[in-house]
């Protein structure tokens, strides 16, 4: 097999962390949503994702300003309203409303949960050291929903310039993790 040289702005396509997620803050005026895809654990229990958000979404403020989300993880299915959501700034539009999303309370963050979602975690904010250089917040997932009923998520996996990767089949290898 021969490898060729790789343009290092194309690398992140290569390197995606993990499922696109629909990020939910809370605001004075109503709450937001924003399509995410860099986020990655950075720790098992408690439960700490690492996530970038860039001081120019509408949501970076709301995050700073209450200190706590929701990480709604979507399937396939809801493919397209993850990109429009992607596409629109909640500065001017209400996007649960635009685009049809039921909020469902959640119950120990202020930012909504997503009912069309089949996995919601509850956040707040546990580190912001790299927030002004970075956009990175360390969430600590304090509450976790997920609908049984969905066996073999399809989520959606972001690899860059509109292109997404669906999770395909689930193999089992024996691990001495548990």
């Amino acid at each position: 097999m021969a490898k060729r040289s790789y343009p290092l702005a194309k690398v992140y396509g290569l390197l995606e962390p993990g499922p696109v997620v629909l990020l939910t803050t809370a605001g004075k005026t109503r709450p937001n949503v924003m399509t995410l895809s860099w986020l990655t654990m950075v720790e098992f229990e408690p439960p700490l994702v690492a996530c970038v958000v860039s001081n120019r979404d509408y949501s970076f403020e709301l995050l700073r300003k209450s200190g706590e989300c929701a990480i709604n993880i979507p399937t396939a299915e809801l493919a397209q309203k993850v990109v429009s959501i992607g596409n629109h700034t909640g500065r001017n539009m209400d996007k649960f409303q635009s685009l049809g999303l039921t909020q469902k309370p959640a119950s120990l963050v202020g930012a909504p949960l997503i009912a069309e979602c089949y996995a919601s975690l509850e956040c707040r904010v546990y580190d912001t050291r790299m927030v002004a250089k970075y956009g990175l917040f360390i969430l600590e997932v304090v509450k976790a929903w997920v609908d049984t009923a969905v066996k073999d998520p399809k989520t959606l996996h972001h690899r860059g310039k509109g292109a997404f990767m669906v999770a395909g089949e689930t193999i089992k290898l024996r691990s001495k993790m548990k």
